[in-house]
């Protein structure tokens, strides 16, 4: 008589492996981000009040002057953890029309948060006249502000992705674990967002002394 191996893990526990390696896996891409993340706010407040010639942040970037050229982008991108939270947690109980409704709002809060900052740097550019060779202001600003745009044009290019795939059919609440992994990256994407606004439009706006 011949038994199968015990060190065998059964098939059902396989997916169960695969999930916590995936959770594992986008962790770790997630500190690695916040430790990049860290080195370019760091210079960012490193060169601050070392520019010898103009704009100035103070000149620039003044959200008391123009509070929806800012502060209306940043909240569509913050409520957007809320609608994609949302989404997550109605995949989870099979409602898969209430999921594609929030995925697609979180799609479209990304998507104007993008728009707005895009008509942001328009308006720096030709109006103030800053850009990355202006002075260390301009190169700290859009080396920065750019680095976070382009990490939420991936994951809004993801979130897209999926909800493609899931208005033809190929996503199904089986598929909730991994879709929950991409909305790991979202949270981060608005949560540094948090520290990106308060270091470039905040902090880099009050006076050197």
């Amino acid at each position: 008589m011949t038994t199968a191996p015990a060190a065998l893990a059964p098939p059902e526990a396989l997916p169960q492996n695969g999930i916590v390696n995936g959770k594992i896996g986008i962790a770790c891409m997630i500190i690695s981000e916040i430790a990049f993340f860290g080195t370019l706010i760091s210079a960012y407040v490193f060169y601050i009040g070392r520019d010898i010639n103009g704009p100035y942040p103070q000149e620039v970037l003044d959200v008391s002057i123009a509070p929806l050229k800012v502060l209306f982008n940043s909240i569509f991108l913050l409520i957007s953890s809320v609608w994609i939270w949302l989404a997550i947690r109605s995949m989870r109980k099979g409602r898969m029309g209430a999921f594609i409704f929030w995925w697609a709002l979180t799609v479209l809060c990304g998507a104007e948060f993008l728009v707005g900052t895009g008509f942001e740097w328009y308006d720096m550019i030709v109006n103030d006249g800053v850009w990355m060779g202006t002075n260390l202001f301009g190169s700290g600003f859009y080396t920065l502000v750019g680095f976070h745009a382009f990490h939420v044009t991936m994951g809004l290019f993801v979130l897209t992705l999926i909800l493609i795939l899931t208005l033809l059919g190929h996503v199904t609440p089986k598929n909730v674990e991994k879709v929950d992994l991409v909305s790991w990256y979202w949270h981060f994407v608005d949560g540094i967002w948090v520290v990106v606004f308060f270091v470039v439009y905040v902090f880099g706006n009050m006076p050197i002394s």
